[in-house]
């Protein structure tokens, strides 16, 4: 991995460190702005803080993003631009409809609507968000509507399913920097540079808020934070596949951790005849706070699945010696077979050590 041994560029350092600084003066008014506007988040039984919260502090990651993308088409060839202005609507549309949610509530199907748009406005340029892998110009018609349509509830499930992911003290914003940060040495080491530089932006504006959120919260991302952050991972994700020399599946691996938490619940709820789509406190995450760990040590958990298991793999999958073979879904299908078996095994046994746990502390509560 030659180019994580190479220092950037001195004159990107500048555009980042006003990425971060962009966010961090945002996220500190955007708490500021809450407060006047009384936009708390109390605490209560589907919530896990115990403290009244301000929310919405995820505008400074989005306005530090959107620069990014506007940066970018500055600085890149000119055949770039439509892509990054399709990206930079929909962000801009996804984060509008969580401001105004985060602001009182805005009805499911509205929102829906709104994510759906955003992912087709990045669908515009398919060969390069990685549906061109997928469906090439030679494919079948109805490969290619199949892809799309795959790729755009991908994208639609990878919105939703960071807002939910987004209910502890830090969870978000760390995996956030973790899957940029590994996709961002993953394009680097394929010669990317400007993939390279443009994922470690965005972890440089998610870096910002972290002080603001963890380990103690003094402000939460809320929707227009949440949202936004699972859609520029669902880009980041879809780019990646289209990168030479890079195994196309590297982003779905980097994303497991949360992909198995929310999916496994998804489906569980779903077999159990439960309303899948109403608030809870069911996820993964959410079992191990109730069992008595701290924010900090949940997050923990998380982040030591990212480099104990997934670090290893993606090592693996764009080893240089298989760099090469790795460009085809048979090579790369295993991994991501074996690492989501293992996942799910582990949140199956870890939901019913935290269940355990929770009926033990009943228990000696009661007695």
């Amino acid at each position: 991995m030659e180019w994580w041994s190479q220092p950037f560029d001195p004159r990107w350092w500048g555009p980042l460190l006003a990425t971060f600084l962009v966010s961090a003066t945002l996220t500190w008014l955007g708490i500021r702005y809450a407060h006047r506007r009384n936009l708390i988040d109390q605490p209560g039984q589907r919530r896990s803080h115990s403290l009244p919260t301000p929310r919405g502090g995820g505008i400074g990651i989005v306005v530090a993003a959107l620069a990014v993308y506007l940066f970018e088409t500055l600085l890149l060839p000119s055949e770039a631009a439509p892509d990054l202005l399709a990206c930079a609507c929909a962000i801009a549309l996804v984060a509008t409809v969580g401001w105004i949610d985060d602001h009182g509530g805005l009805a499911a199907r509205w929102r829906l609507l709104a994510h759906f748009a955003a992912a087709l406005l990045v669908l515009i340029g398919p060969e390069a968000t990685g549906v061109g892998y997928f469906a090439s110009g030679n494919a079948a018609g109805y490969v290619r509507v199949l892809a799309l349509a795959v790729v755009l509830l991908s994208m639609v499930w990878s919105i939703n399913l960071h807002n939910f992911m987004d209910g502890i003290n830090g969870l978000l914003a760390v995996q956030a920097i973790f899957v940029f940060l590994a996709l961002a040495v993953v394009a680097g080491s394929a010669g990317a540079d400007a993939d390279a530089w443009h994922l470690c932006a965005l972890s440089a504006a998610v870096v910002a808020f972290v002080p603001f959120n963890f380990p103690r919260a003094r402000v939460f991302m809320g929707d227009v934070g949440s949202a936004t952050l699972g859609l520029l991972v669902g880009i980041a994700v879809l780019r990646q596949m289209s990168l030479p020399g890079v195994a196309p599946l590297s982003g779905i691996v980097a994303c497991s951790a949360f992909v198995a938490d929310a999916t496994c619940n998804l489906l569980s709820r779903m077999l159990r005849g439960k309303r899948w789509y109403s608030a809870h406190r069911e996820h993964l995450y959410q079992w191990m706070a109730r069992s008595g760990m701290s924010h900090t040590r949940v997050v923990g958990w998380y982040m030591g699945w990212n480099l104990f298991v997934v670090v290893p793999v993606l090592y693996a999958m764009n080893a240089a010696s298989g760099a090469e073979s790795g460009r085809s879904l048979f090579s790369a299908w295993p991994w991501v077979a074996g690492i989501y078996a293992l996942a799910c095994a582990l949140w199956i046994f870890g939901k019913r050590w935290c269940l355990g746990k929770v009926k033990s502390q009943r228990r000696h509560a009661t007695a």
